[in-house]
């Protein structure tokens, strides 16, 4: 009885891990015409849906910016805890849902009432590698987003301060040391990379501050226009919940409406 229990436990949440879903949150009230895609973290095993997700959403709904909460595919709790090959759910899975939601974004940006030249990401840990990846891999396409912000984000999966849990969730148990390299952030910034805006804190108990300095030491020598948030304190999975963290690190919160707001001025 207990096995057949702990079969359908592991069945379900490999279920979960698999279902691709897009949650829409619009702004009631001055709506901007801009629009976020938000990817949650949890070391591309799990999601952190409410701190990283729908508090995120409802922050930025309340300052005029559609959100859209992407849950995305990923390894499941049943893959970390048994260590089961997560087949179908690792890269490029993720890349895949997300690229899929800026697609569907697009095509109904008059029902949400949101320009789709102006649909940015934002992605907290694992969900700030998935974003970042993206705007790497889709740089000068139509559908690549107009800017992109990894917030405490995994960067590298070669460097002495890679997040091997978000490595193994990513790539698997058994993967060919060649793909660690084509997902470090680092290597693969384009010339032509949209904007980012870029946070983390130094005691960071989870994914090492260093993972940040490897980004933004990239975009700086790629030229690329972006505005790096490092704090000293702060921690670690706190998205948009003052309560989470320190006052120190609240401040990415206006500084980034502030750097959005000046992106989209820049277009017109």
């Amino acid at each position: 009885m207990k096995l057949r229990i702990l079969t359908l436990f592991i069945v379900f949440t490999q279920l979960q891990a698999f279902a691709y879903k897009l949650t829409a949150y619009l702004p009631e009230h001055n709506p901007t015409g801009t629009a976020v895609i938000v990817c949650p973290g949890g070391s591309y095993f799990w999601l952190d849906k409410d701190i990283e997700g729908v508090q995120v959403a409802q922050w930025l709904c309340q300052n005029g910016i559609a959100a859209f909460v992407l849950e995305y595919s990923h390894g499941g709790w049943a893959a970390y805890a048994y260590r089961i090959r997560a087949k179908g759910r690792t890269f490029p899975a993720g890349f895949n849902d997300l690229q899929r939601a800026m697609h569907e974004i697009c095509a109904k940006a008059k029902e949400y009432a949101i320009n789709p030249l102006q649909v940015g990401c934002m992605g907290f840990s694992a969900g700030g590698h998935l974003v970042m990846h993206y705007a790497e891999q889709t740089a000068g396409q139509p559908y690549a987003p107009l800017f992109v912000a990894p917030m405490y984000p995994v960067v590298s999966m070669t460097a002495s301060c890679t997040h091997k849990r978000s490595r193994r969730g990513l790539l698997g148990e058994h993967h060919k040391r060649s793909m660690r390299d084509s997902l470090s952030l680092e290597n693969h910034v384009p010339d032509n990379c949209p904007p980012v805006f870029l946070m983390n804190c130094n005691d960071d108990p989870v994914v090492h501050f260093h993972n940040s300095e490897l980004l933004d030491s990239a975009l700086t020598a790629h030229s690329i226009a972006h505005q790096y948030e490092h704090y000293l304190t702060g921690g670690h999975g706190f998205g948009a919940t003052d309560s989470l963290t320190t006052a120190e690190a609240r401040q990415w919160k206006p500084r980034f409406l502030a750097w959005v707001k000046n992106i989209i001025n820049d277009r017109k």
